[in-house]
This record gives C-alpha cells, sequence and structure tokens, in this order.
C-alpha cells in the first residue's frame, strides 16, 4: 500500500514534479508519422505531461514541437499558417521556426532585432519505427534513441495504433502487469478475438489459479504469471515492464507481440500507444484488416480523433446480455476497451490509499516501488533506469514448463531478442 504522498508523487507529471522530472529524461512518443507527414501540413495539438504544445512539419520536413501560445498576446498557434519553414500566428503574424525561435514580428523594423528576442519553449524531435518522439529534459544529458525491436523493424511487420484514455498513467500502466485479470475480463475474447482464439496459450489463460514470480532487473521487472496446463506443467506469460512506461503483453503460439505505452497527457489522462509486431515476418493482410477494426489490443476510434468509439459518454456501448452469457465477462466488447473501462471506472486518480492488495498485486508494489526509487535517485544526481539498449531488447514469451524446472532459466532465455528468429510462444 502507497501512503496519500507517495500517492501524488507517482501520479503528478508535469513540470517540475519528482516523476514529472523522471518522464523527461526518457525519449517519448508524441504521435505516429503518418499523422505529421505532409510538409507545410496543418500542425497537430499535443498534450504531453501537463504541456500543452504543438507539432508540425515545416517546408524542409523538419519536425517542431513548441509551445502552443504565441508569445504575442498566447492566441493558440493551433489556427496558424504553416508556410516557409515556420508556423505563422494568424492574429497579428508573428512567425516561428521548428526551434521555436521567433523569425519575423511584421509590426516591427527587422534592423532593431526584436523577434531575436522572442523564443518559445521547443523540444527536439526524431521520427523513428513509425513513431515522432521527443525528450523534453536537459539536452546535454538526452539519451541514446529508442532502442526498441519493433522500431527497427520494416512497416510490413508492425501496425500502431494511439487512444486517449480518461484516466491517470498509472492505472493504465498497472493493468498492463497485472496479468491475473485475464482469466476474468478477458475470457470471453479468448474465444472470440480473431488474435487470440483456438490457440493452445488460449486455453490455459482461461485458468483462475494464477500465481506470479519475479525478476526484479535494472530496466524494469520481469513478471511471470504460472497457470495450471498439462499434468506436471505450468503456462507460463511472461510480461516485461521496460521503465518507465512500456509493458510487453504475453504472446499467443502463432501470432504477432504485442505492446503498450502509457504516456502522460497531463495528471487525469493519458495516451495509450497499441504496438503489435512480428520480428521474423510480415503482418498478413488478416492481421491488418482485424487491428484495423479494432481486434485484438486495438480498438476503434471515431474519425479524426483518438477518443474510442466505445467510450465513458455511451457507457463503452455495454452488453448486459453478452455479459449474462458469458460472451463478453464484462459486458463490454474489446480487450482494450475492457481494460479502459474498469481503468476509468476508478476516476482520474485512484485513491491507493483505500486498496487492499493480495499476493497477485506483487508486481505493481514492485513497479511503485522502483518508480518512487528512480525519482528519488534522479534527484539525487544518480544514472536514469530503462535508458540502455540491453534494458529495452527484450520481448514477451508465453510457454509450458515442467513443475519442477526453473522458472528463472527459461524465463531469461525467452525474453531475448534474437534478429530474424519469431519468439517464444504457445
Amino acid at each position: 500500500m502507497v501512503t496519500e504522498t507517495e500517492n501524488q508523487i507517482l501520479t503528478s507529471t508535469g513540470p517540475n514534479t519528482a516523476m514529472g522530472n523522471l518522464f523527461r529524461r526518457y525519449w517519448i512518443p508524441v504521435m505516429m508519422s503518418s499523422e505529421l507527414s505532409e510538409p507545410d501540413g496543418p500542425p497537430v495539438r499535443v498534450s504531453l505531461l501537463s504541456e500543452k504544445l504543438l507539432a508540425f512539419r515545416d517546408t524542409s520536413g523538419r519536425i517542431g514541437l513548441m509551445d502552443e501560445f504565441c508569445a504575442h498576446r498566447r492566441v493558440s498557434l493551433w489556427f496558424g499558417r504553416n508556410e516557409e519553414n515556420g508556423i505563422r500566428c494568424p492574429y497579428h503574424g508573428w512567425k516561428y521556426d521548428v526551434n521555436g525561435q521567433c523569425v519575423e514580428v511584421p509590426s516591427e523594423p527587422k534592423e532593431n532585432g526584436f523577434c531575436n528576442k522572442i523564443k518559445l519553449k521547443s523540444y527536439p524531435c526524431i521520427d523513428l519505427g513509425g513513431v515522432i518522439w521527443t525528450y523534453m529534459g536537459p539536452l546535454e544529458l538526452k539519451p541514446a534513441e529508442p532502442a526498441f525491436e519493433w522500431v527497427d523493424l520494416p512497416d510490413s511487420h508492425r501496425f500502431i495504433s494511439r487512444r486517449s484514455q480518461e484516466n491517470n498513467y498509472l492505472q493504465a500502466l498497472e493493468g498492463g502487469i497485472y496479468s491475473s485479470h485475464v482469466s476474468f475480463l478477458h475470457s470471453g475474447e479468448l474465444d472470440t478475438d480473431p488474435l487470440h482464439r483456438n490457440t493452445q496459450g488460449a486455453k490455459y489463460a482461461r485458468s483462475k489459479n494464477t500465481t506470479f514470480d519475479m525478476l526484479d532487473v535494472p530496466g524494469g521487472l520481469i513478471i511471470g504469471a504460472r497457470r495450471d496446463a498439462e499434468p506436471g506443467q505450468n503456462y507460463w506469460r511472461i510480461t516485461p515492464w521496460i521503465m518507465p512506461w512500456y509493458t510487453l503483453i504475453p504472446p499467443y503460439s502463432g501470432n504477432a507481440l504485442n505492446g503498450h505505452v502509457w504516456v502522460p497527457m497531463d495528471d487525469d489522462n493519458c495516451m495509450a500507444w497499441s504496438i503489435t509486431f512480428h520480428p521474423s515476418r510480415p503482418l498478413s493482410d488478416a492481421e491488418r484488416d482485424a487491428m484495423i477494426n479494432g481486434k485484438g489490443v486495438h480498438v476503434d476510434l471515431i474519425p479524426g480523433t483518438t477518443i474510442p468509439t466505445a467510450n465513458r459518454s455511451n457507457d463503452y456501448m455495454m452488453d448486459r446480455a453478452a455479459q449474462k452469457i458469458g460472451r463478453y465477462y464484462s459486458g463490454v466488447k474489446g480487450l482494450a476497451i475492457q481494460d479502459a473501462s474498469l481503468q476509468e471506472s476508478m476516476g482520474p486518480i485512484v485513491d491507493r490509499v483505500q486498496e487492499n492488495l493480495v499476493s497477485t498485486d506483487n508486481p505493481i508494489i514492485l513497479a511503485r516501488r522502483k518508480l518512487l526509487k528512480a525519482a528519488k535517485d534522479l534527484a539525487a544526481g544518480k544514472p536514469v533506469p530503462g535508458l540502455q539498449v540491453v534494458d529495452q531488447r527484450v520481448r514477451s514469451a508465453s510457454f509450458l514448463l515442467p513443475v519442477k524446472e526453473s522458472f528463472k532459466e527459461k524465463t531469461l532465455d525467452s525474453v531475448k531478442v534474437r534478429e530474424g528468429e519469431p519468439h517464444v510462444a504457445v
């Protein structure tokens, strides 16, 4: 259990907060590259770590991410004109380049150099793996570029989507590392979802007798959920949590790997990224069609938004009849929306002081401790965890293991990234 103070530290991610300072030391996914593909195209509003920002691609193809509001009268530059390597405010014509530097103030003589004194806050960006990333920390401490396996794969091997979720990032992250809920919340989808059904792992995942074991690694956790399988064997689902907000979902045989990224927009909302990828083959047309139609870990969105079609305002299209017959255990359709509906039901920031935790909550308890420690260590000048290649180059896995064999040995071998080889899955 955390204290009220610890809960506040864990869930506050704005500027000059302990967790906000920690998160600003990582490369942060902002949007998909396809959302900002056109030079001189429309700018995009971005909410990130309680900062209101604006993203645009200029005439030369460079990416800018800067304060949304003009330094003159604080007009939103989302209304601005993206032209000739800069965003021009439509109110009085002040213009800014991708670094936030004001390059033109039409009402002032050029020779007085006034515009040279005006600069909006801005952050460097990279376009990598189909995603635009930004770094919001001290420039002299900028880490190496992200090294996750899916980043280096061809576009044909991955599918990426993102959706907004109306709760603090930590509620979503905790759901991502808490594998025991699969046996309840997602039990109906194990028989119906095209990316899960008819697999041996889906059969074993229905077992409600779940025991956890964990490996505490420098870059996060490797979490093993053990269930009963055939006589003398256990079924293991292995979930890596890579600090600060990455989770990899245990795979099912024949299917691709999946992962999530839970990025705070502000303290009450997060952006939930879903990544599906296969390390050794292109995704099939059938797999892509399923994901486009909101299957697997992906969702249907209201066109032109990141808002799911099934959301709080329509009670997530709850189907009580389907709930009663077990088609959808909670009455909500879709794996991701099932998670979101319950995580949002806790409120924007859950009061963790009121919790009553049990042994299966150990991964959540340890993750909270590691986040708190990382924030404290950062303030003391110690290194930031999760930035090394070895931390990021891991896979999720699922396997059968004789009851008496070592979980640790099998797990450390199964999560290794072997270039061009398929992952370990049942």
